[in-house]
This record gives structure tokens, sequence and C-alpha cells, in this order.
């Protein structure tokens, strides 16, 4: 039941953000969203993921490293989006 708690608590934050960054990408801008969001949170699930294989945390492991594909395609949109916004400008 323990394990059931955190793959289920996994798939709704996961979820959660996925959504997120899928709305930032339909929206076609990053106003007001910084990449420094995405530096950090690439770097905090980084870290999350390895200190989770070290303490083999499979549900953390499996979160934390979607977590940082999440923040991979947060980090690209917003770059691309700002990067498109400067040209237009």
């Amino acid at each position: 039941m323990t394990e059931l708690i955190g793959w289920a608590s996994s798939v709704v934050l996961v979820l959660t953000i996925a959504k997120q960054v899928h709305k930032q990408w339909q929206a076609g801008t990053s106003e007001g969203v910084s990449l420094w969001l995405f530096i950090g949170q690439l770097a905090a699930s980084t870290g999350f993921t390895i200190y989770s294989v070290l303490v083999h945390n499979w549900v953390f492991v499996v979160t934390n490293a979607l977590m940082l594909v999440n923040g991979l395609a947060g980090f690209w949109i917003t770059r691309h989006q700002k990067k498109r916004a400067a040209a237009t400008a």
C-alpha cells in the first residue's frame, strides 16, 4: 500500500507539471517565465535523481527522472519562445 501511494503521487505530480509545460507550448509565449526556473528545476531534479538511485528509492528515481525531462522541455520551450519574441520585436 505504501508503494502504491508513492506511485500515485508520482503520476499526479508528473502529469500536473507536464500539463503546465504543454500549456506554455500551446500558448506560444513564455512571457513572465524565467529561464532560471527551469535551470533550478534541472539542477534539483538531477540531484534528486542521483540521490534516489543511491538510496534505491525507485518511485523517486522515476519521478525525478521524469521531472528532469519536463524541466528540459520547459527550458527548451521557454528559450525558443523568448528567442522568437526577440527576433520579431
